[in-house]
Parts: C-alpha cells; sequence; structure tokens
C-alpha cells in the first residue's frame, strides 16, 4: 500500500500537501493526532474511498479491504452471522461462525445487533472486517466501546487473523499502539 505525493482537502481545509506513506505487508502503523486533522481521510484514501487532487494510491487489494470504520455499520435486520456472510460471501459458514468465539461472541450468531450491546457490536464489526480476510486491514477507532480486557481480545484476534497483512488504525491512546504492536503516525 502507498501513497505518493497526495494533496487532499475539503472547501476552504487542505489536510495533505505532498503527503507519503508506505505499508509494506505485516507492517502495523497506528494514526495519532487531533480532531480534524484528517486521521479518518488517510484511511479513506488508502481504502480508495476519496481520491487525492493529486499524488496516487496504489496497492488496494482486488479482493477489497478489511475495514472497521467509526460506527460499527452492522445490517440492522440481519443476524451476527448474516453481517459476516455479507463481507465474505464465498466463505462458507463454518469459518464464520469460528470468528465468534475469540471475541466473546459464542452463542450470537443468530443475533440482531439491536439486541448487542454497544462493546458487542463492535466486536462484532471487527468480526466482520476480519472475515474478509484481506491484505489491508483499516480499522478507524477500532476499541471504541471496548473495556480493557476486551479491547486486549479483539486487539490479540487482530494480530492472529491478520498476521502478514499491512495494518493502519487511527487511535487515540498510545497503549492503543502498543496493543496493535504498531509504530505511531503522528498527523
Amino acid at each position: 500500500m502507498e501513497l505518493s505525493h497526495i494533496t487532499f482537502g475539503y472547501p476552504g481545509k487542505e489536510l495533505f500537501r505532498d503527503f507519503s506513506l508506505t505499508l509494506s505487508p505485516g507492517e502495523r502503523v497506528a494514526i495519532m493526532g487531533p480532531s480534524g486533522r484528517g486521521k479518518t481521510t488517510l484511511l479513506r484514501l488508502m481504502a480508495g474511498l476519496e481520491k487525492p487532487a493529486s499524488g496516487r494510491v496504489t496497492g488496494i487489494p482486488r479482493e477489497g479491504v478489511s475495514m472497521v470504520f467509526q460506527e460499527d455499520r452492522l445490517v440492522p435486520g440481519l443476524t451476527v452471522l448474516e453481517n459476516l456472510a455479507l463481507a465474505a460471501p464465498r466463505t462458507d459458514r463454518s469459518r464464520l461462525l469460528a470468528l465468534l468465539p475469540p471475541l466473546g461472541l459464542r452463542g450470537e450468531e443468530n443475533s440482531l445487533p439491536g439486541s448487542l450491546s454497544g462493546g458487542m457490536a463492535r466486536r462484532v464489526a471487527i468480526a466482520r472486517a476480519a472475515a474478509l480476510g484481506s491484505s489491508l486491514v483499516l480499522l478507524d477507532e477500532p476499541f471504541t466501546g471496548l473495556d480493557g480486557s476486551s479491547r486486549e481480545q479483539a486487539a490479540a484476534f487482530l494480530l492472529e487473523r491478520s498476521p502478514h497483512a499491512a495494518m493502519a488504525a487511527v487511535v487515540h491512546h498510545r497503549d492503543e499502539a502498543e496493543l496493535l504492536q504498531a509504530r505511531v503516525l503522528e498527523l
């Protein structure tokens, strides 16, 4: 994954000028900085959801990007298992079900998102990202709503499921970067 000399902004606010970043397979970076600095926008550029005004973004995997958004973005009318299958439609049911116990979600496969706590929904969003198994994992505040042990559990799960993937995560605290064994990039 490479962002090469990108420039990007919104009307009246430039976020990036001649910005470059390379992420190699297995490399992890934790993106930190004040609100409004462009952390989420950087992930959106890396995912191909935004296009730079100039410069290039290369290395977006053809199979798609494993992504956890700031919001859980679970489909309310679909069960947990159906939400996972939405991200990985060709993955068999047993492989999808195997994603749930490591995140403390055993037995929740038939639950609807509205019946889950906020922390459980967040862990489903993490499982959904892992279901795709992309070589690029983008995480926007992945530990929102998780307590200490759940954060550790989720970080261990992400590292185990994606050992060779390039990973970028927006985090607010250095301990979250440490959980992901990621170098810090300050914006």
